[in-house]
């Protein structure tokens, strides 16, 4: 596995990083409680997580109202992995307590987060999403004050703007922003890596492989298979419509199956190998779906192959 530094001053990371966000759900929404993976499910993957190098887990206290974390609490017991395992885990979600980046919201959720983890301490800490409603100076003083109370190691924001992201720089020392990225969703490229660049800020991209979508499981007009993220929670693409994605699969594959790999492999390789990516979070279902996941991160893509994957799936790019 490959490790770098969260931007200028933050914690060692892998290349992937496993998420989190279908134990016992799928995401935050409380209509998707119980319909993610099961806790023995859930287990298998963060077991075969360590086997496979990756030692950082990413949840949101909001993830099946909770419950993502208390299973990693659990797991990370059961295991005796709390010093093999480093925890990022995200606070401004729905719960069952309220949402909001309040000071007094993020000082009681940081308490609810570390008790269901069974840690002192989470590696970092990132603001799920913007809250309009509080100041950006509140939470990033929160934040900080976190630090110093020893409660987590770093902080960050997700699903940000470029103009979000300078706010948040502006009021202190964010090392993380985690945004949407893959083949089919490249604006944060354009939008918010100057800004990552100039405020020593790293990158890691969530939904890699487009919610599923890009492990070229999933055909155009038949239906998804139940239970699948797909079938639940279709991604939001933002550079192409559904239809025009599935337009390109066919292609894309062709072009994986000339490397002798699954697009899984390849479209995940594309996104590691961008030099404004610091890491990916992936969200394997299973161990046989993590192993191609895993293999990405050994496949170099040179920026001319690079270019040829986004010119599949458009000719004017």
């Amino acid at each position: 596995m490959r490790y770098e530094t969260l931007g200028a001053a933050g914690p060692q990371v892998p290349a992937l990083i496993l998420g989190c966000g279908n134990f016992g759900g799928i995401g935050s929404p409380k209509q998707f409680r119980g319909k993610g993976d099961s806790r023995d499910a859930a287990f298998e993957i963060m077991d075969a997580a360590r086997a496979g190098g990756i030692t950082m887990f990413d949840t949101a206290n909001a993830y099946a109202g909770g419950l993502s974390e208390q299973w990693i609490g659990e797991w990370l017991a059961d295991r005796r992995a709390s010093n093999a395992i480093a925890v990022t885990t995200k606070v401004g979600g729905p719960t069952d307590a309220g949402s909001g980046l309040s000071r007094d919201h993020i000082r009681g959720q940081i308490d609810a987060s570390l008790k269901r983890l069974g840690v002192e301490r989470v590696a970092l800490y990132l603001a799920h999403g913007p809250d309009e409603t509080v100041p950006i100076e509140e939470t990033i003083g929160a934040f900080e004050e976190l630090v110093e109370a020893g409660k987590i190691g770093a902080y960050g924001v997700s699903n940000v703007t470029a103009a979000q992201l300078s706010a948040a720089t502006t009021a202190g020392r964010p090392v993380n922003v985690q945004n949407g990225y893959n083949l089919f969703d490249r604006q944060a490229q354009a939008e918010l890596w100057p800004v990552c660049a100039a405020e020593g800020v790293g990158f890691s991209a969530y939904s890699p492989l487009a919610g599923g979508l890009l492990t070229g499981k999933h055909r155009a007009g038949q239906p998804y298979a139940a239970g699948s993220r797909m079938a639940l929670r279709p991604p939001e693409l933002t550079d192409l419509s559904l239809d025009s994605a599935f337009q390109a699969l066919p292609r894309l594959t062709e072009i994986a199956d000339g490397y002798g790999v699954p697009l899984t492999t390849l479209a995940l390789a594309w996104v590691l190998t961008d030099p404004g990516v610091t890491a990916a979070v992936v969200g394997p279902r299973s161990e046989e779906h993590l192993k191609p996941m895993l293999a990405a991160v050994d496949l170099a893509l040179t920026p001319e192959q690079r270019a040829e994957l986004v010119t599949a799936i458009n000719p004017g790019a």
